[in-house]
């Protein structure tokens, strides 16, 4: 073993003494709908208290059609200062809205057009879009007057926070919540209505960081769905009116039209998603609503399971496990689109099942000797997973359709199990004798970045 892995086990091992078991409550397999309490809906982009309605007579009206994502035109012109009618026309399949930096704010919905009045001053006025997500993939733009030198559209100094380097930890910020890493049974049947229902709520990812998270069934990853070749599945996939943004799903296991089921609705609305299952393996699925990029890194995806039709065989434990990636923003806001689209990843944590380290805290239990199978999913969005359990051999791996079986006629095994963002595989092991077993990620720059757990063998200790 390299010394640096030794590290590894010697500070897992040390960790582990003080563990407890990983217990999450989930609700129903088959009803995904938001987890505990309702909590706070994230916040937009920061802009100024809306100022009092501007009245008096308009000198004249500007015109500007928001698309996904942009606007057009962004950088517009006026004669002299004074009171404008702004009309917006949403020709997007999202809603959309005009805020401006005195905090007029005007709100359209796809289809649809909206007007508001606004006071322009000499300097002139910059607006963007609130919607968390838009204004970073361009929606900004500024109405300037003629002969000023008003701020120019790509300026950040109205209408949004300042940009952000590192966010700090917070003391305050409450512990976070263990997601429950067993795999789910097999859904009774062979059609199953399955209610998905988008929360967007605070989240605690790592000890003293919270995320204005957008999820699943109110957990990060969505929870785990497992079927069986054949079957037929129906997701009611609803937007609750409380919400603030348009969501959407896409199924990688399902074989439908992107602009039908995968539309995206708003919110107070519901639709439904019907596909069969007619390939077996380790599938994600996620939001697509545009940008699809922030809202996959600030929580929406899961994974399905598909068995083949005669199903797999049991095992003494089945874990599934979701690798995915943070990249903060303020606290308790969404996550950095910017950091997230930035060409060299660079991401504030790396974890399992959304939560850094929970693993290495509450570490998986398996019996000395007992078969144990993983179901890995890696969300990305942008890094790739080396999935390694240190001390351990993986005697079969289904990967993608590709298959190792144990007793192949070389007794061939696998060290590591390679996965690009939104591909799957499932693993089987055996752990010989007591003991722990790191469970990383091999690209150990990510390790100390929460891509740490632990499988716990018998009671841990291999001295006694």
């Amino acid at each position: 073993m390299s010394r640096r892995l030794a590290r590894l086990v010697a500070c897992s091992a040390a960790v582990a003494l003080v563990t407890s078991a990983c217990v999450a409550q989930k609700p129903p397999a088959w009803t995904f709908a938001p987890a505990g309490a309702a909590g706070a809906a994230p916040a937009a982009s920061a802009a100024p208290a809306a100022p009092a309605a501007v009245t008096g007579p308009a000198l004249g009206e500007l015109k500007i059609e928001s698309v996904d994502l942009g606007f057009t035109p962004k950088d517009l012109e006026v004669a002299k200062a004074g009171i404008y009618t702004v009309t917006l026309n949403n020709t997007g399949a999202l809603q959309h809205d005009i805020t401006f930096a005195d905090g007029t704010k005007g709100v359209a919905a796809a289809g649809k057009a909206i007007s508001v009045k606004v006071n322009i001053p000499a300097g002139g006025l910059t607006f963007l879009c609130s919607i968390p997500g838009h204004a970073d993939a361009g929606m900004k733009g500024a109405i300037t007057v003629k002969g000023s030198t008003a701020t120019s559209a790509g300026a950040d100094d109205h209408g949004g926070p300042a940009p952000v380097t590192a966010t700090q930890p917070d003391p305050k910020a409450p512990a976070y919540t263990p997601f429950d890493a067993k795999a789910p049974a097999l859904l009774p049947g062979t059609t199953h209505d399955i209610d998905l229902v988008i929360q967007e709520k605070q989240m605690t990812v790592a000890p003293g960081f919270a995320v204005a998270v957008w999820t699943f069934g109110g957990t990060v990853p969505g929870p785990v769905i497992r079927v069986k070749v054949g079957d037929t599945i129906r997701i009611h996939l609803k937007n609750p009116a409380t919400n603030q943004l348009a969501h959407s799903v896409d199924f990688h296991a399902s074989q439908v039209a992107w602009n039908d089921e995968m539309t995206s609705i708003d919110p107070g609305k519901e639709k439904l998603y019907e596909w069969k299952a007619d390939y077996a393996g380790v599938w994600m699925y996620h939001c697509g609503t545009a940008p699809a990029l922030h809202h996959i890194a600030n929580g929406m995806y899961g994974m399905v399971i598909v068995e083949p039709k005669e199903g797999l065989k049991p095992v003494d434990n089945e874990y599934a496990l979701v690798q995915s990636e943070w990249y903060l923003g303020p606290q308790g806001q969404p996550v950095s689109l910017s950091a997230a689209s930035a060409a060299a990843p660079a991401p504030d944590y790396v974890v399992f099942n959304g939560v850094a380290n929970q693993y290495k805290d509450n570490p998986l239990q398996t019996k000395t000797g007992g078969s144990v199978r993983i179901f890995i999913l890696n969300a990305g969005p942008n890094t790739d997973s080396s999935f390694h359990i240190v001390g351990t051999i993986f005697n079969t791996v289904m990967k993608e359709g590709v298959q190792l079986l144990k007793g192949n006629a070389g007794n061939y095994g696998s060290q590591a199990v390679d996965l690009s963002p939104a591909q799957g595989a499932y693993v089987e092991l055996n752990m010989p004798e007591d003991g722990l077993y790191p469970i990383v990620t091999h690209a150990f720059n990510f390790v100390g970045r929460g891509a740490l757990g632990l499988l716990k063998a018998g009671d841990g200790d291999p001295l006694k």
